[in-house]
């Protein structure tokens, strides 16, 4: 009776120990959601601090007088006009050199005018105000810059601009954009691709499917899981060795005709992370081959089918939206990693965007990280805006894992 009491209490007892059981469940649940509201309010402070960097008020100076070149406020000038101005006043040679890059008839109106502002009237940046100041202190900005900057003009900003998004980099932070970062950031996500998926893919069904379950794959399941935790400066030495120096033929293009390279490519840096990524490649496509019902290939077993027909045709087929999820999610990554790129040899300033394999390049993180270390507060401002860029680019890829997964998702 006394044991049957402890396993099933009745009266008060069994009110006190139903009331501890709540008690007990309702601190794990207030813990549980302090964990969400900690999270929530940390990203919340990330896009704050980020947006509130991007935009704001700045006081700046034309080093020239504008009237000198043109007696039409510099707003309402046309292509024609501009260009007739760079033409007159710039030197010959500058003229030649802008060019020579791309011929100036061919640019467009919003070209030429970062021209005329950059080349001749020299903009001065005095001072910069981020979002909050700007709204909560725009009287008191106001009145500071007028009296600390008479000559020069206030206005608000918001630096992240169509502009901003299709010029490349500058020494000058007002006319400076990630152009070529994005497009280095995306050659670097292509070939990742290229090289991990399929190499990834194809690991993850030889050990699910094909390979013998002995001492010898356990060794190579485990090293694959210690592998996907390795630092990523780890893989950028592992890169510079391999890629850099021992393939610099094939990485420089010298193999190929090219001449004008080393092997500090962006072939070189997709493949450093290409390698970065392959170990969580290999582990999810693992997972979403295991999440194919057994039943599917006793199946095809049954009706005859071989290993390979049943791996080809049901299998991979079943799999396919957990392997492209985790690997967009895998890919990823190779957006917001920036060790194993300053190893291999990214540049931290190109203007010239990456048009092959064998292309000196740059990308987001590092011109972010070039960015935010100069001491000018415009320059900390464009960085804002290049985060800003990049979390777009990796909400994009993140949106089209579960795009994916929904659209070939199949219920059992």
């Amino acid at each position: 009776m006394n044991q049957k009491q402890d396993y099933f209490p009745e009266g008060h007892a069994f009110y006190s120990a139903l009331r501890r059981r709540y008690l007990i469940a309702g601190v794990w649940q207030t813990i549980f959601f302090s964990a969400l509201l900690i999270a929530i309010i940390s990203l919340m402070a990330l896009l704050y601090d980020v947006v509130n960097g991007a935009f704001g008020y700045i006081a700046y100076e034309y080093k020239n007088d504008p009237s000198e070149y043109t007696s039409t406020p510099i707003s309402e000038l046309t292509k024609e006009e501009l260009l007739s101005i760079l033409k007159e006043n710039l030197s010959s040679g500058a003229y030649n050199k802008l060019n020579n890059e791309q011929p100036m008839e061919t640019r467009s109106q919003g070209e030429l005018y970062v021209l005329f502002l950059k080349g001749l009237l020299q903009v001065d940046t005095k001072q910069t105000w981020d979002l909050t100041d700007s709204l909560l202190r725009g009287a008191e900005i106001r009145a500071e810059a007028a009296e600390k900057y008479p000559d020069a003009q206030l206005e608000f900003r918001s630096w992240l601009t169509p502009q901003f998004l299709t010029t490349p980099m500058s020494s000058k932070a007002e006319f400076a954009g990630v152009r070529t970062a994005v497009l280095g950031s995306l050659w670097l996500v292509g070939i990742a691709i290229i090289f991990a998926l399929p190499v990834g893919v194809g690991s993850a069904v030889y050990l699910q499917e094909y390979a013998p379950k002995n001492w010898l794959t356990a060794i190579i399941q485990t090293n694959i899981n210690n592998l996907a935790g390795v630092p990523s400066i780890v893989y950028g030495m592992l890169g510079l060795a391999l890629f850099v120096r021992t393939m610099e033929s094939i990485t420089s293009g010298a193999a190929f005709g090219i001449t004008d390279s080393n092997g500090r490519t962006v072939l070189s840096a997709g493949l450093t992370m290409g390698i970065l990524v392959l170990p969580l490649m290999i582990i999810n496509a693992q997972e979403a081959i295991k999440a194919v019902p057994d039943s599917l290939r006793q199946a095809a077993y049954g009706v005859g089918a071989t290993r390979l027909q049943t791996v080809w045709s049901h299998v991979l087929p079943n799999a396919l939206p957990g392997i492209l999820t985790g690997s967009i999610l895998a890919i990823s990554r190779t957006l917001g990693e920036t060790a194993p790129l300053i190893v291999v040899g990214a540049s931290t300033f190109v203007t010239i965007d990456p048009s092959s394999p064998f292309s000196k390049f740059t990308a987001l993180p590092i011109q972010i990280y070039n960015w935010t270390t100069r001491p000018q507060s415009e320059f900390h401002a464009i960085a804002a805006s290049a985060i800003i860029v990049l979390l777009v680019l990796l909400l994009t890829l993140n949106a089209t894992a579960i795009l994916l997964r929904n659209r070939f998702q199949r219920k059992y």
